[in-house]
């Protein structure tokens, strides 16, 4: 298992975000307390330069093992849900653009807040079925750069459908494409499963990547979640991808990432 933080590329309103100021000085400080990757949050492809990312990356010695793609629906209100069909049509063209910047770095492309929510004036079903219908067409456009998206269910205070790591299963299986994967974040597995051990078990077969918050969406470290246990249940089920921090940047930027970084290497992820 490797060790990522969230860096975002722009200013977000978006709160779980250790590092959202200044980029450059960002990714030197990851860096620098010895993460391995960089998971960078793009609102828009399009308003970042990707040689001087590139570069900047490769300069630091980090890989970037996902995009991250929810400030596009909160800071733009854009979702494979809306009901306005040129709103959905946006969420999708942002998406192949992610896709298309992911392939520089051979990154995961995350669907998360991106999806949106159930309008409840609408059917579900209908609502379902735009989402499948556009995770469809991004993952069979993301085989074209050898790509995969990563479906990351999250607590019921932030959308109202693919809160647990069983519904994003089969909503993985509705879509019925083979380069779709599952994200399973701690902070949203502690609201929402019965045991957050038993889940991953369960799931083992479709997890790509691991975001760890503590179940205040703090550092590691700083909640009550048992990360020494879930590290077994990883070992266990022999994940070996990406841990990456998707933190409140409290009680300030610079100490969240060095507790994470600290906590990470007492649970000997390396």
């Amino acid at each position: 298992m490797k060790k990522s933080i969230v860096v975002s590329a722009q200013p977000t309103k978006f709160s779980a975000l250790a590092f959202k100021e200044d980029f450059k000085e960002s990714i030197q400080k990851v860096a620098k307390l010895g993460f391995d990757g960089v998971e960078l949050a793009i609102r828009n492809p399009k308003d970042v330069s990707i040689k001087e990312l590139e570069k900047l990356i490769k300069e630091n010695n980090l890989e970037v093992p996902a995009i991250g793609t929810g400030q596009a629906f909160v800071e733009e209100g854009i979702s494979f849900s809306d009901p306005n069909e040129i709103v959905r049509k946006m969420a999708l063209e942002r998406i192949k653009n992610q896709i298309i910047f992911a392939s520089h770095f051979g990154a995961q492309v995350i669907i998360g807040l991106i999806r949106g929510k159930i309008n409840e004036c609408i059917d579900r079903k209908k609502i379902e079925e735009w989402v499948v219908n556009c995770l469809k067409e991004c993952a069979e456009f993301a085989k074209n750069f050898n790509i995969t998206l990563i479906l990351e269910p999250v607590n019921r205070y932030e959308s109202n459908f693919i809160n647990t790591l069983s519904e994003g299963v089969e909503f993985i299986k509705r879509v019925g494409v083979s380069n779709i994967g599952l994200l399973a974040d701690t902070f949203h597995m502690n609201i929402e499963e019965v045991s957050i051990y038993d889940s991953l078990i369960q799931v083992k077969d479709y997890i790509t990547y691991l975001h760890f918050a503590d179940s205040n969406r703090w550092a590691p470290g700083f909640g009550h979640l048992d990360f020494k246990k879930i590290v077994k249940t990883l070992q266990k089920i022999n994940y070996q991808g990406y841990i990456s921090a998707e933190i409140l940047p409290l009680p300030d930027q610079l100490s969240a990432a060095r507790m994470t970084i600290t906590t990470l290497n007492q649970l000997n992820i390396n």
